[in-house]
């Protein structure tokens, strides 16, 4: 009924009593590994299906969004082996400059050193002996999460080759006049000592202060505020709008600027907001980057007033000073100066951080070296407008657009010394010289390369292709480009994924990087909080597997992975998640010394219980609503669907149901073990793209197969049986009705219960056994008094509880619930009955109105069924 494994039956299956995840993952992983199940063969003449991982930092250790992301990514190249293409998943790490860099300055720093002191080749040379020997710890850690990467093609950002297509890229960018050094305002990190770029700012309210200065003398003076005050050291003009009629007399002249012994202009801007503040702006080129767009507009000067450590090196009082000691001292002088007009602190407002050191950003006039994006973000947009890259969710959409329509130009170099040096080398009559990989530097007296290193995300923004082995034109370039998916969280669209497109467009003639970018959301704690190392909150993943098992872990992450949202996860889901897999370990240990078998053709349908039939209708309606999900990137449904077809249909129902049959053996329980068999080996294999350990010890357990890696992937085969779904949800319905009815009396679940059934001319009858023993439902013998009467699905569950129960007691308690139900069904009829009361009332308390009036209508109904049974005394 569904696509058969068809591999032969293990002879004389047998499991462990209990799964020991320790016992079997690391082991079961290396196999895999050594068999080569994960290596993707160029060569090969199925159709190709890629993913390249977002490399981790080299620096980096798993955390739970490594997981999160790493697992959904492991589920869908499972699924597309074993659905029969050609699987590349390819690993990598990112050099992660400014962090590795401080990781080594802190060796140094600890020895007494600074890099200065070793210099740059030896530096370089300490960095990659750093990251020989502590580099790339997180890589171990995704084998132990059982992701199934091709390992023979790890990367590195400063391999040779990637190295290579570095270099490559800059020279063919610079030659067609899309790379290009000036001087402009950049974000300055006064920490790392380097520039970094517009989304490695993290901007957070702090608390500062805005104050108020008055700029002039007599009666030409004006009020500017500021909440930087010891930038106005390097101001050079104050701007007005030119409509603003209080300082027409003003525009044009110069003013005294205060603590200095320099005048400068007032100029007319329409940057300037005339009801902001007082509409009078400082202006200071060299260090606010709309200040220098003014100073460009006007010609003005530009003067630096602080090192690149954010000390002043204006000569005066403040020379030498840090930039918040110069800020203190310089509003005091003001304010002996009596030039405070106002002052208000606390001031929150919003303030740039460095994302690595969390120092306050200071934006800092510098020569640096720019892409200039106009040309290449647009076909960025474009490749998503038209359809050749598709976003999932397509919401996301917005945001990307709202991004790459208004890109600035990108700063990509880094005063670092870990990472690609600038392949540019300068002559000492100011040549300028880009080389290539395939041209020698030019050398003689004079010269220099240029010193800084490309910001990281430029090599990684060349990730799809460079892997591959780009500039060259490999076997893997042609079979796996353009890659798939790129599956990766929503916070670095910006960060990386509008660079590769940007990049791989243009280097691989419109080629886009990737057919889908499939977004995920942020792992967050089970309250929604945010997680972070500063927090109690967060967890280790790999102590969530040493204790519950790495399938655990990722069952849990999977069902909380809805398209673009948050992912709250708690270490009870984690347990959970255990007890599911100890469930599809105990219910298939049962099958197994029960008969369960996948010897032989499935038996036709006619030989089949209806039982039979339903569970591999349902069987195959799962295969279908699975493939569906993962068509959608619906990890969150997928693992739903899953669960509940094997925890309720499988176990809790088929498994039960069946059990009166194989019991009984002969022939039936022959076909119903088959179909049970049937029935696992599907299911494990469904399962195993999400839960690959278990399900690898339980599927070549079952089948004798070689393993459920390389297994084919369940096919829908169409079978359905409705007339079987109706007749097994009518057992369903008498088997709930008389639990609830027996748990509403007092009874335990497995208490025993004379009854008698009156089920003939109905489809349950041939059910009675299995309903019995569901139930524990005793024959009806001599002396046998029916106390109470359950008209259920066209049937009569008749039930002696005398002895069990005090119907008196019982009636009363039923009665007062009865009351209870039917003054709430009164309320709610009043108020959905109020004309007034829905005009006003907002549509979800509506609502929850008419959800209190259907529950208590449901409920009248089945305290009035319970009276009713109940014996008249």
């Amino acid at each position: 009924m569904t696509e058969n494994s068809s591999q032969q039956p293990a002879s004389n299956p047998e499991l462990p009593t209990t799964y020991a995840p320790a016992d079997v993952e690391g082991k079961l992983y290396e196999r895999w590994v050594e068999r080569g199940y994960f290596e993707a063969d160029a060569k090969s003449e199925k159709p190709p299906y890629t993913i390249v991982i977002p490399p981790p930092n080299v620096t980096g250790a798993l955390h739970l969004g490594h997981a999160f992301q790493i697992t959904l990514m492991d589920a869908l190249t499972r699924r597309k082996r074993m659905q029969g293409f050609e699987t590349l998943w390819l690993p990598g790490m990112d050099h992660a400059g400014i962090a590795t860099q401080n990781k080594v300055e802190q060796q140094l720093g600890e020895e007494g050193k600074s890099r200065h002191d070793i210099g740059r080749e030896a530096f370089t040379e300490r960095v990659w002996q750093w990251k020989d020997e502590y580099g790339g710890r997180i890589l171990g850690q995704l084998r132990r999460l059982g992701a199934g990467l091709d390992w023979s093609r790890e990367r590195f950002t400063m391999d040779e080759g990637l190295s290579r297509a570095v270099q490559k890229i800059f020279k063919d960018l610079y030659d067609d006049g899309l790379i290009y050094r000036a001087e402009r305002i950049i974000n300055w990190c006064p920490r790392c000592l380097t520039a970094i770029s517009d989304i490695e700012v993290d901007y957070q309210e702090d608390d500062g202060e805005l104050v108020s200065l008055r700029y002039g003398e007599g009666d030409e003076t004006l009020v500017v505020a500021t909440t930087r005050v010891e930038t106005m050291l390097g101001d050079t003009a104050v701007a007005v709008h030119p409509d603003d009629e209080r300082y027409a007399h003003l525009i044009g002249k110069r003013i005294k600027l205060p603590l200095t012994d320099r005048t400068i202009p007032v100029v007319a801007d329409t940057h300037v907001d005339p009801e902001f503040g007082t509409g009078a702006v400082k202006v200071t080129p060299a260090h606010d980057p709309n200040d220098f767009a003014i100073g460009q507009r006007h010609d003005l000067e530009s003067l630096t007033i602080m090192d690149e450590r954010g000390v002043i090196t204006v000569p005066g009082p403040f020379q030498g000073l840090d930039r918040f000691e110069a800020r203190s001292a310089i509003v005091a002088a003001l304010r002996e100066q009596g030039r405070v007009v106002a002052e208000k602190r606390p001031y929150v407002h919003s303030v740039g951080h460095c994302s690595r050191c969390k120092t306050t950003i200071e934006p800092r006039l510098s020569l640096q070296w720019w892409v200039k994006v106009e040309t290449l973000a647009k076909a960025a947009g474009d490749a998503v407008r038209d359809g050749r890259v598709a976003l999932h969710p397509k919401e996301m959409e917005k945001r990307y657009f709202d991004w790459v329509d208004n890109l600035n130009d990108w700063c990509i170099s880094r005063q670092l010394w870990w990472g690609h040096r600038i392949p540019v080398w300068y002559g000492p009559d100011g040549e300028v010289v880009c080389v290539g990989p395939d041209e020698e530097p030019p050398t003689g007296e004079g010269w220099t390369q240029d010193e800084d290193v490309l910001d990281t995300w430029f090599s990684s923004g060349l990730w799809p292709f460079s892997t591959l082995g780009w500039p060259e034109q490999t076997p893997d370039l042609e079979k796996f480009y353009s890659t798939d998916v790129l599956l990766t969280g929503h916070d670095i669209i910006f960060f990386w994924v509008v660079r590769m497109m940007m990049f791989g467009l243009y280097a691989m003639d419109g080629e886009v990087p990737f057919k889908t970018v499939a977004l995920t959301g942020l792992v967050r704690d089970e309250f929604g909080k945010k997680m972070s190392k500063s927090n109690p909150n967060a967890v280790d993943p790999i102590e969530w597997m040493d204790a519950y098992g790495s399938d655990a872990v990722r069952f849990t992450l999977a069902n909380g992975a809805n398209p673009g949202a948050d992912v709250p996860i708690g270490e009870d889901w984690v347990k959970a998640s255990r007890n599911f897999a100890n469930k599809i370990w105990n219910a298939t240990r049962f099958a197994l010394m029960n008969g369960a078998t996948i010897e032989g053709p499935l038996p036709d349908p006619s030989r089949m219980t209806a039982t039979d039939r339903w569970i591999l209708s349902r069987l195959n309606e799962t295969v279908a609503d699975v493939d569906r999900y993962y068509e959608d990137f619906q990890f969150a449904k997928i693992s739903d669907a899953l669960y509940h077809f094997a925890w309720d249909e499988v176990f809790d129902w088929y498994v039960e149901l069946s059990k009166t049959t194989f019991f009984a053996g002969g022939e039936q329980a022959k076909v119903s073990g088959r179909v049970l068999g049937e029935v696992l080996d599907v299911t494990l294999r469904l399962l195993h793209p999400i839960v690959p350990f278990v399900t690898e010890t339980l599927w070549t357990t079952l089948t004798g197969g070689e393993s459920v890696v390389v297994a084919a992937w369940p096919a829908d085969s169409g079978f359905r049986d409705e007339a079987a779904e109706k007749e097994i949800e009518l057992v369903q319905q008498v088997v709930t009705e008389v639990r609830r009815f027996k748990g509403d009396q007092g009874l335990k679940p497995g208490q025993k219960v004379p009854a008698e059934l009156t089920l003939t001319g109905t489809a349950l009858a041939p059910h009675e056994p299995a309903i019995r023993q569901l139930l524990r439902l005793e024959a009806a013998g001599d002396g046998f008094s029916a106390t109470a009467s359950l008209p259920v699905a066209g049937a009569t569950v008749a039930l002696d509880l005398s002895g069990t129960i005090d119907v008196a007691a019982e009636r009363k308690r039923l009665t007062k619930d009865l009351e209870a139900a039917k003054k709430e069904k009164a309320q709610a009829e009043g108020k959905l009955g109020n004309e007034a009361f829905l005009a006003k009332a907002p549509d979800q308390v509506v609502d929850k109105i008419r959800g209190r009036l259907a529950k208590a209508e449901a409920d009248i109904e089945r305290l009035g069924a319970q009276l009713a049974g109940l014996p008249q005394s």
